[in-house]
């Protein structure tokens, strides 16, 4: 069963820039995609951006579309979310979790949580404005 453990949040000022990751262990996620989710205070979580596993394939809302980049190490079973150009409502815990299920609008938007596994802790991003 995968699970995956989350670093590299912190505390920074808009603007700035944040390298987040999603380490997978227990088994590697092969045929899966996998997707960044982040859940701002007293708000549900919501999906954020996708990337399958075997290929290039990326989906991101609307929100952070130009600042959010999205990218894997398939030797390190590691997906990485690089953050620009910070904004306040950036602000949350951001977790990781895979499906076998291909990355693309659905999977961000549309796939119940019970259909996504290894959810890790989170790693939290604070935005000071």
């Amino acid at each position: 069963e995968v699970q995956f453990v989350e670093s590299g949040g912190g505390v920074v000022q808009a603007g700035g820039s944040l390298t987040l990751s999603c380490t997978a262990s227990g088994s590697t996620f092969d045929d899966y995609g996998i997707g960044w989710f982040r859940q701002a205070p007293g708000k549900e979580r919501e999906g954020v951006s996708c990337i399958n596993s075997f290929d290039n394939v990326t989906y991101f809302v609307e929100s952070v579309k130009g600042r959010f980049t999205v990218s894997r190490d398939s030797a390190k079973n590691t997906v990485y979310l690089q953050i620009n150009s910070l904004k306040p409502e950036d602000t949350g815990v951001y977790s990781c979790a895979a499906a076998r299920v291909l990355c693309g609008r659905s999977f961000v938007h549309d796939l119940p949580e019970n259909r996504l596994r290894g959810w890790g802790q989170g790693t939290l991003v604070t935005v000071s404005s």
